[in-house]
C-alpha cells in the first residue's frame, strides 16, 4: 500500500491525494489501510460508522464522505467527527439549509459531467454553489466530479472540459482524477486526486497489467492443498463433471471456494499457483474447495501452498477469467478468511 501510494504521489505531480478506503478499504481491512496510507493527505469513503472508527483509531486528517449524507442526522455526525460531506443533490442541499445552528460543516459540491449517477446537472451548478456559500453553518471546500470513461484513451477529455467550463470563476479547489485518470492523464488532474483500486495494486485498465504500471499487489489470497487425486484418461472432476482428464494426471484440492470469496464463475483454465508455479483451475469451483492441475508442478503434495491471487497470479487475471473485475474480487473476500498483515 505504501509503495502504491508513493507511486500515486509521483503521478499526482503536486496534487494532494484522497486515498479511497470505502468498502473496508476494498476488502483489505480499514486497519491495514490506516497504516498503509498514513501519509495520504486525506481518506475518502462512504460509511459513517467506519469514519467514526477512523477517528477513534487516531486518524486526525481529513475524511471525505463520497456520497454525502444519507439522512439529516448524518449532518450532526459529520459535525461531531469533522467530516467533509459531498453534496450532490437537492435533498442534501435542503437538509443543510434547514440546519440553522450548530458547528460549521465542511462540504464539497459534486458536478455531473456525464457519469449521470450523482452530481448537480450543469444548469444547476451555479445556483447550488451560491446557496451553499450563503449558509453560515457551511464551509464549501471544493468542487469535484467523477469520470465515467477515464480508462479509455481520451475518455476523460470531454468531462474534464465540461467541468472546467462549469467552474470558471468559482474560487474553489477541484478534485478530478480517479486511478485511471491519475495514471494516464498528464494534465487537468485538479488540486486533489482520488485513487482507489490502484492503491491496492490492481489495474484500472482492461488489458494493461498492474505490474506494467508499476503497481504491487497489496492482497494475496492463499491456501494449501488438502488432497491429491491421480486421474486416468476420461476421469471427470467436480460438480457437473465439467472437466474430463485427457490423459493420466494428478490434480490437487485446495481449501478455498466461493464461500471464501473466490468466484464460482472461474472455470477451467483460470490461473492459480501451486508452490510458486503457475498452473490452472480445473472443474467447477465449489463452496469450500477448488481443484487444480498439478501437471506443471509434479512434486506438489498435501500441504503445498496455493496462491489464488497475489504477486504470482495477478488478481486482474483471475477476474478476467471469471468475467468480472479485480474490484469485485477484493470486495467479495468473505469474513471467514483469516487476514494476516505482512510488513
Amino acid at each position: 500500500m505504501q509503495h502504491n501510494l508513493e507511486l500515486a504521489r509521483r503521478r499526482a505531480a503536486g496534487a494532494r491525494i484522497w486515498a479511497v478506503v470505502k468498502a473496508n478499504a476494498y476488502g483489505h481491512g480499514l486497519a491495514h489501510a490506516l497504516r498503509g496510507f498514513a501519509l495520504a493527505d486525506g481518506l475518502a469513503m462512504v460509511e459513517f460508522d467506519q469514519a467514526r472508527w477512523l477517528r477513534e483509531s487516531g486518524w486526525a486528517g481529513r475524511i471525505l464522505m463520497l456520497e454525502g449524507a444519507f439522512e439529516p442526522v448524518d449532518l450532526d455526525e459529520a459535525a461531531a467527527l469533522g467530516l467533509e460531506l459531498v453534496v450532490h443533490c437537492e435533498q442534501q442541499l435542503g437538509w443543510l439549509e434547514a440546519r440553522s445552528r450548530g458547528p460549521v460543516i465542511a462540504v464539497q459540491l459534486k458536478l455531473n459531467t456525464g457519469m449521470n449517477r450523482l452530481g448537480f446537472q450543469p444548469a444547476m451548478v451555479r445556483q447550488a454553489y451560491a446557496r451553499l456559500t450563503a449558509l453560515p453553518t457551511v464551509q464549501l471546500r471544493g468542487l469535484l466530479t467523477h469520470f465515467a470513461d477515464a480508462d479509455l484513451p481520451g475518455g476523460a477529455d470531454a468531462a474534464r472540459a465540461r467541468f472546467l467550463e462549469l467552474v470558471t470563476g468559482l474560487p474553489q479547489e477541484s478534485s478530478l482524477a480517479n486511478s485511471a485518470a491519475l495514471i494516464d492523464q498528464c494534465h487537468g488532474r485538479g488540486d486533489w486526486v482520488r485513487p482507489g483500486v490502484a492503491l491496492y495494486g490492481a489495474s484500472p485498465f482492461a488489458g494493461r497489467s498492474a505490474a506494467g504500471l508499476g503497481l504491487r499487489a497489496a492482497m494475496t489470497l492463499a491456501s494449501r492443498l488438502i488432497g491429491v487425486q491421480q486421474l486416468q484418461a476420461g476421469d471427470r472432476v467436480g460438480y457437473g463433471s465439467t472437466f474430463t482428464a485427457p490423459a493420466p494426471m494428478r490434480i490437487g484440492v485446495a481449501a478455498c471456494g466461493y464461500a471464501d470469496g473466490y468466484p464460482r464463475r472461474a472455470s477451467t483454465g483460470t490461473p492459480v499457483a501451486v508452490a510458486g508455479v503457475r498452473t490452472r483451475v480445473v472443474g467447477r469451483v465449489s463452496m469450500d474447495m477448488l481443484t487444480v492441475d498439478l501437471t506443471p508442478v509434479p512434486q506438489a503434495d498435501v500441504g503445498a501452498e496455493v496462491e489464488l491471487w497475489g504477486e504470482t497470479v495477478p488478481i486482474d487475471e483471475v477476474a478476467a477469467a471469471a468475467g468480472t473485475i479485480g474490484y469485485e474480487l477484493m470486495c467479495a473476500l468473505a469474513p471467514r478468511v483469516r487476514v494476516e498483515a505482512i510488513g
